[in-house]
């Protein structure tokens, strides 16, 4: 036991830290066991999901449909910068609108930086569009980020109805963060060279597992966009692309599919967020975010969400921040929804997603200038709240 803790890496720890605090939050009544299994209950379905579509991305990836897509990408912009940039950015933002910010950041990157070292195009500005967009192209569909999943809840919105309020603020964000990437990682001075080698195109290992992925992939999008329950049509596809691989290849399942940390971490927020709420964190959210309404208050929530994503996190920042916010507030909540999901572009630290990938760049040895990580990210993430803020209250 006490080796196993050893090999645990100081995010494992802190996981495991907060859910043991949770648990003793319940255990010693600082959290009525009523109000634990209501906070329980509301993340459980959204636990499945994500467990389900991060299966099934990994499966994807392992069957090697993001290579062959982002290979094919690069086949047809003949070698123009321009055009790869356009066919990235739209390829990392679908990917982050339909199989979450996640994927996108950890399991696309990779896909992106081994593309730019066949294609002899520096890594850096391939790597930076993951990142980026798997935060400001999250905010379409409730399936992009866990806390759209929250928030729909709250707001008693299905994903219909969810994407039918947010498709114009998020393609907003996208083309502001598409702005920034190509002046600041994409033009001739940052990425270097007029024109880059187009690669050969991947050999695919077994053509029936690829399709079957594909197969999967697509249907698992048109559900969600009929409507189907998100953690049904998540579990019905991954599923599906398991019963494929133990059909083909049984030595890519296991149990470090399952990714546990997730479920940890947030069960355990779950926890120690209400329990903090009532020996007064409530009454701090809601000094920093204000009882204001209209585009006064929109405008406080969204800062709010960005500053306090930043700094401790955009899940941990949006749990605390809405329950100051009421749900008949729709308008000041999907405000606060911009914030957390924008914000996490200015620091290491502000999603998951942007932690697991700096850890990426690191192992891998892609060089990411902190200091020039945080001064773009703070640009875009001022520019991007501004105008997709705007976008929200004018299509209120």
């Amino acid at each position: 036991m006490g080796g196993g803790l050893r090999r645990l890496d100081v995010l494992d720890r802190i996981r495991l830290g907060l859910l043991a605090a949770g648990l003793l939050c319940a255990a010693t009544g600082l959290l009525p066991l009523t109000a634990a299994e209501e906070s329980l209950a509301r993340v459980a379905p959204l636990l499945l999901f994500l467990v389900a579509v991060i299966v099934l991305a990994e499966l994807a990836r392992e069957a090697q449909v993001f290579d062959v897509v982002a290979t094919r990408l690069a086949i047809v912009g003949r070698g123009s910068y321009p055009a790869l940039f356009l066919l990235c950015s739209a390829f990392a933002s679908l990917v982050t609108i339909f199989l979450n910010l996640d994927t996108t950041a950890v399991l696309l990157t990779p896909v992106m930086v081994a593309l730019a070292r066949r294609a002899g195009i520096r890594p850096l500005p391939l790597a930076v569009t993951t990142v980026w967009l798997a935060n400001t192209a999250s905010l379409v569909l409730p399936v992009s980020n866990l806390t759209n999943l929250l928030a729909m809840n709250r707001f008693a919105l299905d994903a219909r109805g969810f994407a039918a309020r947010m498709w114009a603020p998020g393609l907003t964000s996208i083309a502001v963060t598409m702005v920034f990437l190509w002046v600041f990682f994409w033009r001739r001075a940052e990425r270097g060279g007029e024109r880059y080698r187009p690669p050969a195109a991947v050999s695919v290992a077994d053509r029936l597992l690829f399709t079957a992925a594909v197969a999967v992939c697509v249907v698992f999008a048109a559900a969600i966009l009929a409507g189907v329950r998100i953690e049904i049509a998540a579990l019905g596809a991954a599923t599906a692309v398991v019963a494929a691989f133990a059909w083909r290849d049984r030595s890519k399942l296991g149990w470090s599919l399952i990714p546990w940390r997730l479920p940890v971490f947030v069960t355990g927020l779950f926890l120690v967020v209400p329990t903090l709420a009532r020996l007064g964190l409530a009454d701090v959210m809601r000094a920093v975010i204000g009882v204001d309404g209209g585009a006064s208050g929109a405008c406080r929530a969204a800062a709010a969400g960005a500053g306090l994503s930043s700094m401790v996190n955009n899940l941990p920042a949006y749990v605390a921040a809405e329950q100051v916010i009421p749900p008949a507030d729709g308008t000041r909540l999907l405000s606060l929804l911009v914030g957390v999901n924008i914000g996490p572009v200015v620091t290491p630290w502000g999603s998951l997603a942007t932690l697991l990938w700096f850890e990426w760049c690191r192992r891998r040895e892609v060089p990411v200038p902190i200091g020039r990580f945080v001064v773009t990210g703070t640009g875009l993430a001022v520019a991007a709240l501004a105008a997709t803020v705007g976008v929200l209250l004018l299509t209120a």
